[in-house]
């Protein structure tokens, strides 16, 4: 069993910052990818940014120069450094990872998200 706990949400206010932690943890065998998506009432869920294998990022244009991604391999946790928040940010933020679980007959990896975060950006 494989689980991703997220912390650090809460209410800031515009042009500050909050900074997000996901941690996995159960049968791991290894991760490939870790990141963060959000969904903003009324609007579809979204990419904010990931990080593969722990080696290359991708983030999203609206987040660029703002937010950063992290990870911590040894902890098998991933930040979300977030700056110069906006009311636009406000969003739940769900944590994401591609993880190859132990004890599985074919090792491929699989799609896995925490329950999601609020963040809330006031003007």
């Amino acid at each position: 069993q494989v689980q991703l706990v997220e912390s650090g949400g809460g209410l800031v206010q515009a042009g500050g910052s909050l900074t997000l932690s996901c941690a996995a943890s159960g049968s791991i065998s290894s991760i490939d990818a870790m990141g963060w998506y959000r969904r903003a009432p009324g609007k579809q869920r979204e990419l904010v940014a990931t990080t593969i294998s722990g080696v290359s990022t991708n983030t999203a244009d609206s987040v660029k120069g703002r937010f950063t991604i992290s990870r911590d391999n040894a902890k098998n946790t991933v930040y979300l450094h977030m700056n110069t928040l906006k009311p636009e940010d406000t969003a739940v933020y769900y944590c994401h990872a591609k993880i190859v679980a132990t004890g599985v007959l074919i090792p491929y990896a699989v799609d896995y998200w925490g329950k999601g975060t609020l963040v809330t950006v006031s003007s």
